[in-house]
């Protein structure tokens, strides 16, 4: 029997809270009151045995992605297959670096095939799919850190950007991470691709074999992880600036590439209060509007 989701619209009236199992996500739509309300509806229906779904390929999903075939069935499944696949060429990777994003981006089709929206977007822990028609446009702010409620940066999407899809990966989100950024947050085409990119840009933010970064395998914290036996980050010591900006250059180094091969539209990397950006600024990157935000001054920290 197919276990039934906790739906809800939250106490502002506006937005909808669709919770099941470790999918949390919460949605927001701008149109006609009668769109509203249909694509709610078809965003509740969608996501009513989509984990299901989703466990019952578990073990394939939990694996590393081939990058010429996939054996997966479902829909959201063969999505976050077809997100990783890029990368699983040059190291280990699972469709579970996309799940979130992935996720996201189904919900927000299926409210789109019910009703005509302005704007919409839907949230998945931080990975974001949106909607935007013309004229429209999308505020983001770009956090410290996803354990926090620091505000580093604050930017806008609109209507005429190819910027779709929204993620954060790093040491302090909900998954582990091989690298040590505090975040490194993405943008792309679609929430699936920037999920995959974010986790690939966040592991390549390092210092391999520094004795301030405290590793541990990731089945002896999570026996059920897809890194099985790989060490993930739990801590990092006291880093000099010399080193915080070798491990930042890594991780840039990394998402230029993913950039210039069209990937990604921009990204921001954070380590220890340090920040670089890809996508904006730069003469050897494509231009790119994805990061016209404007520096807080003040940045909250909890």
């Amino acid at each position: 029997m197919t276990r039934l989701p906790q739906i809800a619209l939250l106490p502002d009236g506006k937005r909808l809270h669709l919770q099941d199992g470790p999918i949390d996500l919460v949605i927001e739509a701008k149109g006609a009151e009668t769109d509203i309300r249909a694509a709610y509806h078809a965003a509740a229906e969608r996501f009513t045995g989509l984990l299901d779904g989703l466990c019952a390929e578990l073990g394939e999903l939990r694996s590393a992605a081939d990058p010429r075939r996939c054996a997966l069935k479902g829909v959201v499944a063969r999505r976050m297959h077809a997100a990783v696949a890029p990368f699983a060429a040059d190291g280990f990777i699972t469709p579970m670096a996309a799940v979130a994003g992935s996720v996201a981006e189904e919900i927000l089709g299926a409210m789109l095939q019910a009703a005509q929206l302005d704007r919409a977007y839907v949230n998945n822990g931080g990975d974001i799919a949106l909607h935007l028609a013309d004229g429209e446009r999308f505020a983001i702010g770009l956090m410290d850190r996803p354990d926090r409620h620091g505000v580093m940066r604050t930017m806008t999407v609109d209507a005429d950007s190819p910027v779709r899809g929204i993620a954060t990966s790093g040491r302090h989100g909900r998954s582990f991470s091989l690298g040590i950024a505090d975040a490194v947050t993405v943008l792309g085409h679609t929430a699936a691709q920037a999920d995959a990119a974010a986790t690939v840009i966040a592991n390549a933010v390092d210092l391999p074999g520094h004795p301030a970064i405290r590793r541990l395998p990731a089945n002896e914290l999570q026996p059920d992880s897809d890194l099985g036996a790989r060490f993930v980050t739990r801590d990092v010591g006291e880093l000099s600036e010399a080193e915080i900006e070798r491990a930042l250059e890594a991780g840039a180094a990394r998402a230029q590439d993913l950039l210039m091969s069209g990937l990604i539209e921009g990204a921001a990397l954070r380590l220890l209060g340090e920040t670089r950006l890809v996508g904006a600024t730069g003469s050897d990157a494509p231009e790119s509007h994805a990061f016209q935000g404007q520096t807080i001054d003040n940045m909250l920290r909890a």
